[in-house]
C-alpha cells in the first residue's frame, strides 16, 4: 500500500514553526520577562501552539537554556581559540579576542544578553557560569603577557583590566541594535580604540 504524500501533511509542519524559530522565539521571550517568570505554557502563547505541539520541536524549557548558553559560549570559546592560534604576540591576540566578542554579541545578541543574565539558579546555569570564568581566566593571561611584553600599562592588574574590557563589551547588549547605522567592524573598532589606546588626543608634533 503507498501513501501520497500530498495528502498526508509533513510532521515538522504541525507547529507550524521549525525548531530554531522556536528557538529564537523562546530566548525573546526569556529576556523580555525572565527566564524563571516564564514557563511553557508562555512560550506556547507567544507561539500560538499547543504545548503538546511546542514539544514537537523542543524537549522543555530548560533544553531551551541550554542550547542558547552553549551557542552563545561556544561562540565566544571560538574567537578565542581563533586568536591563540593566529597570532604569536599576546597584544595582537587580545585585540582579536575583544573583535570576535563584540562580533559574536552583534550576530547573537539574544543568545549573549540571556548569559549575562544568568545567576546560576539551576545546574545548567551553574555550568554555564563556569564556562565564562574559565573565558574570562584565558582572557586574563593573555593581559597579563601583554603587560609582560610592554604592549600594556602594568600597573594595572590584570584580573581587573579584562572585567573592564569586558564590561564594557557585555553592556552593547543594553543598547546596541544590530542592523543601526554602527556596523560591528565600526563598533569593534570603537571598543578597542576606548580600551587600548585611550580618547587622549595626540599632541601635535608628538
Amino acid at each position: 500500500m503507498t501513501v501520497d504524500a500530498t495528502q498526508t501533511p509533513a510532521r515538522r509542519g504541525r507547529p507550524g514553526y521549525d525548531r530554531d524559530q522556536v528557538l529564537t522565539v523562546a530566548v525573546q521571550l526569556f529576556n523580555d520577562q525572565g527566564y524563571d517568570a516564564t514557563s511553557v505554557a508562555d512560550l506556547a502563547a507567544k507561539l500560538g501552539v499547543t504545548k503538546s505541539a511546542l514539544y514537537h520541536h523542543v524537549d522543555s524549557k530548560e533544553s531551551i537554556l541550554q542550547t542558547a548558553l552553549h551557542d552563545a559560549l561556544s561562540s565566544l570559546e571560538g574567537t578565542l581559540d581563533d586568536a591563540v592560534r593566529e597570532h604569536d604576540d599576546a597584544i595582537g591576540r587580545l585585540r582579536q579576542v575583544v573583535r570576535g566578542a563584540v562580533g559574536v554579541l552583534a550576530r547573537k545578541l539574544p543568545q549573549v544578553t540571556l548569559l549575562l543574565r544568568v545567576r546560576g539558579n539551576s545546574e545548567i546555569e551553574r555550568a554555564a557560569l563556569e564556562r565564562r570564568r574559565a573565558f574570562d581566566h584565558r582572557v586574563t593571561a593573555i593581559v597579563r603577557d601583554a603587560q609582560s611584553e610592554g604592549a600594556l600599562a602594568d600597573d594595572i592588574d590584570a584580573a581587573v583590566a579584562t572585567r573592564l574590557i569586558f564590561g564594557m563589551v557585555n553592556s552593547l547588549t543594553e543598547w546596541y541594535r544590530p542592523g543601526g547605522p554602527v556596523t560591528p567592524d565600526r563598533l569593534a573598532d570603537d571598543v578597542l580604540r576606548i580600551a587600548l589606546d585611550g580618547l587622549d588626543r595626540v599632541p601635535e608634533g608628538a
